[in-house]
């Protein structure tokens, strides 16, 4: 069964040695002026490859609740950031953070959303879901209401409903007639009633199911069905892009027609028809061990322990952030070519467990603090983004 401690410390697993063979994909690493990146972005279809720099980092000296920083969502003109000590709130320039003595849930906050028909905000916590509506608090738990457990990691508003993905199964809160359904291995194609991540999209619901895969409920039939790693549990996908890449799911997000999935030991993307899986040693992919993702047109944000990345499923972006210093870098990766790019400053960590995107900033979560990127121009680092 999961624990909150693989939040922060990566999965131990046993590598089992086997003999593969490598088919050969050149990344040819050059050290490129600032016009030779322009050329080379420029001259192929993927210009549009997001670049954020500018990086400007908070901890809790700035005003954040706590340096350990487990998600964010930008809300108009204001951030929240649930953090290990309470909700903090980032409004012209300032912070106030929001703990039980306000009425909150529980400090811990892991998972945040906004519901767009009302605007309240549901906030997924340690000890119980919390709705943030006019500046008051209302809770939920499995003492006062029909929650499937209190242990929040994910939360997704989705029309009249509330989703929640906990550690006792995946729960739907139906705000107008104020009732709880409870999806377990009772009811459901799941292993165990673990649920780490939930999204919506065209008409679904998709759920990570820890070690069951995605488990998938439609809506308007109210069937459910899953999807699991044909490979079964080993640590090596033995047949490339035959299904989902691991059944210990952390994440799920969809847009632009396509389901994105993370898991410990890769990433994956499901068009509805075809499965393609992405590893950290035949893509940019920061790290297999993934955290947390969130899909934004035709790109996917990966939230891994070793930095964060982003793709349009061919093309990559990582951030990384240098050991000894606040500096780091970006590693680009077009088509066949890689650049680097040097940060300053860079992400306040590599251990990245949310970020949030809006208009031309982002905002990340990380194991020691949070970081804003602001997306670069064209005489920017020499670096063309749409």
């Amino acid at each position: 069964m999961k624990n909150m401690n693989l939040k922060y410390e990566p999965l131990i697993v046993i590598l089992i040695l086997t003999v593969s063979v490598v088919i050969s994909l050149s990344f040819m690493t050059v050290d490129r002026s600032t016009s030779d990146t322009i050329h080379e972005i420029n001259k192929t279809e993927s210009g549009g490859l997001p670049i954020y720099g500018k990086w400007k980092n908070f901890s809790a000296k700035d005003g954040l609740g706590s340096d350990k920083a487990y998600c964010v969502r930008i809300d108009g003109d204001r951030v929240l950031v649930g953090t290990h000590d309470g909700l903090s709130v980032y409004e012209n320039d300032q912070w106030t953070t929001y703990t039980t003595e306000d009425g909150l849930a529980h400090n811990g906050v892991l998972a945040i959303d906004i519901s767009e028909q009302t605007g309240d905000v549901w906030i997924g916590t340690m000890g119980g879901l919390s709705r943030w509506s006019a500046g008051r608090f209302e809770n939920f738990n499995q003492m006062n209401s029909g929650m499937p457990n209190d242990l929040i990691y994910a939360v997704t508003c989705d029309e009249k409903d509330v989703w929640v993905a906990t550690g006792g199964g995946a729960g739907k809160y139906d705000t107008h007639n104020k009732g709880w359904e409870i999806f377990t291995e009772q009811n459901a194609p799941m292993h165990e009633p673990w649920t780490y991540g939930v999204c919506s999209g065209d008409g679904k619901i998709f759920i990570a199911a820890w070690g069951g895969g995605v488990v998938e409920y439609t809506k308007e039939t109210k069937q459910f069905r899953d999807y699991t790693d044909p490979d079964g549990n080993m640590e090596i996908d033995l047949f490339p892009d035959d299904g989902l890449v691991h059944d210990i799911t952390t994440g799920t997000s969809w847009a632009n027609g396509k389901l994105w999935v993370g898991t410990y030991f890769g990433l994956s993307r499901y068009d509805g028809t075809r499965w393609k899986g992405y590893f950290d040693h035949d893509s940019g992919l920061a790290s297999n061990f993934i955290n947390f993702i969130k899909a934004s047109g035709k790109f996917v944000y990966i939230a891994t322990d070793k930095g964060l990345s982003c793709t349009d499923g061919d093309n990559w972006v990582t951030y990384t952030k240098n050991k000894n210093n606040l500096n780091g870098k970006a590693k680009i990766s077009i088509g066949t070519s890689t650049t680097e790019v040097a940060m300053t400053p860079s992400l306040s960590h590599n251990y990245i467990l949310g970020m949030d995107l809006k208009d031309d900033m982002i905002w990340v979560a990380t194991s020691e603090g949070l970081s804003r990127g602001q997306l670069l121009n064209k005489q920017e680092k020499g670096l063309v983004t749409k």
